[in-house]
């Protein structure tokens, strides 16, 4: 802002001092840097304010921009939609005058549109999904055979007649 050097500082120091005095120039010095810090605090709101506009000035310019070309989408596409509905309307005339001409007798009264509507909707109907079956086998191998080794964890868990008669031995009985 104000181009003040060490030695100019200096000066301006020592001038406010003799002219304030040493009991006022404390509080002399905290008004003047309030002050200057709300000058600044002013000055970068005003620069803000100024980007700001510059900035939504840019934006409306890019809307307006964008706007137009979609417009001009929007347009093209519906030009070309109705060429291609016209050369669609166009060859299934020709088709339903071939077959007319040739005395081709219609199927049960269904016309040509007919069953190029049914072939649409069997082409674009939902296959519905069945989700897979649940397999047992992974909920059996959801803890890890080591974890049951370690942990000791009995399958099968014989009582003592059922494994003498499963290893052959006679039960003994006292």
């Amino acid at each position: 802002m104000f181009d003040l050097g060490i030695s100019k500082m200096v000066l301006i120091g020592v001038v406010a001092l003799i002219v304030i005095g040493p009991e006022r120039l404390p509080r002399v010095a905290k008004t003047v840097g309030m002050l200057l810090g709300k000058a600044q605090r002013y000055v970068n709101d005003v620069k803000r304010e100024v980007n700001q506009a510059m900035e939504l000035d840019e934006l409306r310019k890019m809307k307006s921009s964008l706007e137009g070309a979609a417009r001009d989408l929007e347009s093209t596409m519906r030009t070309h939609a109705s060429e291609f509905k016209s050369g669609i309307d166009g060859i299934a005339g020709d088709l339903q005058g071939g077959l007319d001409a040739d005395g081709a007798a219609k199927d049960d009264g269904a016309s040509l549109e007919d069953a190029s509507r049914r072939e649409f909707v069997t082409a674009v109907a939902p296959v519905i999904y069945q989700p897979p079956r649940k397999n047992w086998r992974k909920r059996r191998a959801a803890v890890p055979a080591w974890y049951k080794a370690r942990q000791r964890v009995r399958a099968h868990v014989l009582s003592s007649a059922a494994r003498h008669h499963r290893h052959g031995k006679s039960p003994v009985r006292g």
